[in-house]
C-alpha cells in the first residue's frame, strides 16, 4: 500500500489539472498514489488523466455535480495511504513538499494529526507573485482558528487518515469555507504543526470560489450557526461581510451590499469602518470602496 494518498478534486479545468498533476509527478518522495475525482466535468479531463502513465493515478467520476467537498470525500473514502495530501486542481506543489511533510509527520507524536506549509500566492495569468504566507501557529490552535484561518486552503495540508474517523469528513452542506470548517473540527481533537518555507504555489484567478459572493455569504451564515457564534469567529466574519459589501457595491448591487454591511455591523458593532461603509452605501452609492 502507498504511504500517501494525493487527492485532487476537479471540474472542467483540464488544463489547470495538467499543471497540478505535473507538480505531483515531480515530487522527490514517490511512495504515493494519486486519486483524481472528476466532479462531472464536460471537458477533456479524462484524456489529461490518462496521459499520466509514470505515476499511479486512480480516476473517479461523479456523474452529476456534487461540489468540492463531496469530491474530496470520495477521495478520502477510497484512499489507501496512511497520510492524505490534498491538492486543488488549480494549484501547484513544489518538488519537496511531500517528502518534507512525510518526514515531519513520521517524527511527530500521534497527537499531531496535521502538517501544513507556507506558500506563495501567484497571479495565474501573469505568473506574478502577489504575496507569501508564512505559518505561525502550531500545537493546540483551536482558539486561534476562530479568529483567523492561519492554515490556509486544502493544498497545503497533509493529514493522518485516522483523523477523519474522529472528526468526520468535509461538510458537504457548506457552499464555501469547507476547509476552514474542517480545520476547526480537527483542531478541537489534534495538534497542528507546520513547515515554514513555501512548498506550494497558490494561484488566484477569476474562477476561484472567492468570486462566488453568494456562496461565501451562505457559507458564513452556516459556519456561524454551526459553532454557535463564538466571539472570535463573529469578528472574523464581520470583516468578510464588509469585504462582501464592498464587492457587491462595486458590482452595483446595492441591496446585497447594504445587507452585507448590516451583517458586519451586527456581528462586530465596535468597528467604526463597518458602520461607515453602511452609511456610505446610502449616501454615496456609486463611489468605489476599499476593504
Amino acid at each position: 500500500m502507498p504511504k500517501v494518498s494525493v487527492i485532487i478534486p476537479t471540474c472542467n479545468r483540464a488544463d489547470f489539472l495538467r499543471t497540478a498533476l505535473e507538480s505531483v509527478q515531480r515530487q522527490t518522495f514517490q511512495d504515493f498514489e494519486t486519486l483524481v475525482i472528476d466532479d462531472a466535468s464536460q471537458d477533456h479531463t479524462p484524456e489529461v488523466v490518462r496521459s499520466f502513465t509514470s505515476i499511479l493515478v486512480r480516476y473517479f467520476r461523479h456523474e452529476t455535480r456534487k461540489g468540492g467537498a463531496a469530491a474530496r470525500n470520495t477521495g478520502i473514502v477510497n484512499a489507501r495511504g496512511r497520510y492524505l495530501a490534498f491538492l486543488d486542481d488549480d494549484d501547484e506543489w513544489l518538488p519537496e513538499k511531500l517528502r518534507l511533510q512525510v518526514d515531519l509527520l513520521d517524527r511527530s507524536p500521534a497527537e499531531v494529526g496535521i502538517i501544513y506549509t507556507g506558500y506563495v500566492v501567484v497571479e495565474r495569468g501573469s505568473g506574478r507573485e502577489i504575496a507569501r504566507k508564512v505559518p505561525s501557529r502550531r500545537g493546540r490552535i483551536a482558539l486561534f482558528l476562530f479568529e483567523e484561518n492561519s492554515v490556509g486552503g486544502t493544498s497545503s495540508v497533509m493529514i493522518r487518515k485516522e483523523c477523519f474517523a474522529t472528526v468526520g469528513l468535509f461538510d458537504e452542506q457548506l457552499p464555501s469555507f469547507q476547509d476552514y470548517d474542517l480545520w476547526i473540527r480537527l483542531a478541537q481533537e489534534f495538534q497542528f504543526d507546520y513547515l515554514q518555507g513555501p512548498l506550494l504555489k497558490y494561484y488566484v484567478h477569476e474562477k476561484k470560489i472567492w468570486t462566488d459572493l453568494e456562496a461565501l455569504d451562505a457559507g458564513m451564515e452556516i459556519l456561524l450557526k454551526k459553532y454557535h457564534y463564538p466571539r472570535g469567529l463573529k469578528k472574523k466574519c464581520s470583516y468578510y461581510y464588509r469585504s462582501l459589501g464592498n464587492q457587491y457595491r462595486q458590482r452595483g448591487d446595492l441591496t446585497k451590499a447594504r445587507r452585507a454591511y448590516a451583517k458586519a455591523v451586527k456581528l462586530y458593532p465596535v468597528s467604526i469602518k463597518h458602520g461607515v461603509r453602511l452609511v456610505l452605501s446610502w449616501l454615496q452609492p456609486s463611489i468605489p470602496t476599499q476593504n
